[in-house]
Formats: C-alpha cells, sequence, structure tokens
C-alpha cells in the first residue's frame, strides 16, 4: 500500500487518525505551535494519545483526560494552566467549526495565530 493511502497513522498507537477533531497536529497548528512551513512533515498523533496537551481541553464534548508525572496540570502554576486550557480549548472548539466549514489551510488557525503568520511571513 502507498503511504499516501494509509491514511495519518498516530504515531503513539499506529491507527488510523481519522478526524480532524482528533488531531494533534491540527490543534497544535491551530493554536500556533507547529509552523505552517512543516504541517506536513510533523508526526500525527491522536489527542487522547497525548495527555500533556489534551489535560487542557475544557469542554462537554470532550471526555476529560489526566495526564500523570511532572506534566499533570494539577501539579502546575494555575495561572498557566488557566491560559493553556483558554487556548487549548479555543483550539479545539476552532477544529469543531472546521469540520463543517471548507477553508484553505491556511485559514485554520486562531485568529490572533493567523495575524501573527501574516506579520512573520507576509499576506
Amino acid at each position: 500500500m502507498a503511504k499516501c493511502d494509509e491514511g495519518y497513522l498516530c504515531e503513539v498507537c499506529g491507527q488510523d487518525v481519522g478526524a480532524m477533531v482528533d488531531s494533534d497536529l491540527y490543534l497544535r497548528y491551530v493554536i500556533g505551535r507547529v509552523d505552517p512551513e512543516v504541517l506536513h512533515t510533523s508526526p500525527e498523533r491522536h489527542l487522547r494519545c497525548v495527555p500533556s496537551l489534551s489535560q487542557y481541553i475544557v469542554d462537554e464534548k470532550f471526555k476529560p483526560i489526566v495526564c500523570e508525572g511532572v506534566f499533570d496540570k494539577r501539579q502546575l502554576d494555575p495561572a498557566f494552566v488557566a491560559a493553556e486550557e483558554g487556548l487549548v480549548t479555543r483550539g479545539w472548539r476552532r477544529l469543531r467549526e472546521l469540520a463543517h466549514q471548507d477553508l484553505p489551510i491556511k485559514d485554520y488557525p486562531l485568529e490572533e495565530v493567523r495575524r501573527a503568520m501574516r506579520e512573520r511571513y507576509g499576506d
């Protein structure tokens, strides 16, 4: 089977990441943590396979994730946790919106991320 026929396989569990709302890679892109220049070469993972990020999604439509160990948000600075929860949750909600839209990939990120990208790369 050709690599392009395999879909996007999670580097953690090896299963297909079939939906954008389950994608760690696209969430990180939407919130500005993956540069658009390396999006196509970055590894894909299910959100549930990356608890260090997905623990910050706080939404009734997302089953909470607990991250054990040094990255457990319960052990981190509350101000940092609140900021991460705000950003990551908004990013995940953006992924849910994108699932119902037909936009160019450059328009996927949150508005403040798109603004920063325009400043960095031009329009």
